[in-house]
């Protein structure tokens, strides 16, 4: 075998092996649907996210903002969770407002794709919604949203002139 072939043999194992295992997703979507989960869990919006080797996601937004799937949803600038087929677990920065209240949702979890629901957890319940709610990406909306976050007492929209 020439020298110049064992160069580039040696420049492929260097560069191909550290990258087994490795997956590289267009998007958060992409990153979700491959996991067991719909894709319209994170808004259009999202700005990048970071998914490390212990499976903690990390969702990056520019701004707080709030879509609507059956209830309005609010998304921190980040949202932090551990993920797993089918399951975003012990979430942070992602409320959901029941009854006037905001409450944190803590996980969502869909156990068994062909049933067409998916869990989501709040602390006090547990809903279970159509998964079709969150086939697509969400718009989310900053525009007149007000947050003063200690207590979520003082979340909601100004008024829209």
């Amino acid at each position: 075998m020439a020298p110049r072939s064992l160069e580039l043999i040696f420049l492929l194992i260097i560069v191909v092996v550290p990258m087994k295992g490795t997956v590289a997703y267009s998007s958060i979507h992409e990153l979700l649907r491959s996991h067991g989960l719909p894709a319209g869990l994170f808004p259009k919006s999202v700005k990048s996210y970071n998914l490390d080797q212990r499976g903690v996601l990390e969702v990056h937004l520019d701004h707080p903002c709030m879509a609507k799937y059956e209830t309005r949803v609010l998304f921190e600038t980040v949202v932090r969770a551990n993920l797993s087929l089918g399951q975003l677990k012990g979430l942070e920065g992602l409320s959901q407002e029941e009854l006037f209240l905001w409450l944190p949702v803590k996980d969502i979890i869909v156990d068994d794709p062909l049933s067409g629901l998916i869990l989501i957890d709040i602390g006090l319940a547990h809903k279970q919604l159509s998964l079709s709610l969150f086939e697509d990406p969400p718009v989310c909306r900053s525009q007149g949203l007000e947050l003063n976050m200690p207590g979520r007492k003082n979340i909601g929209f100004q008024d829209q002139r």
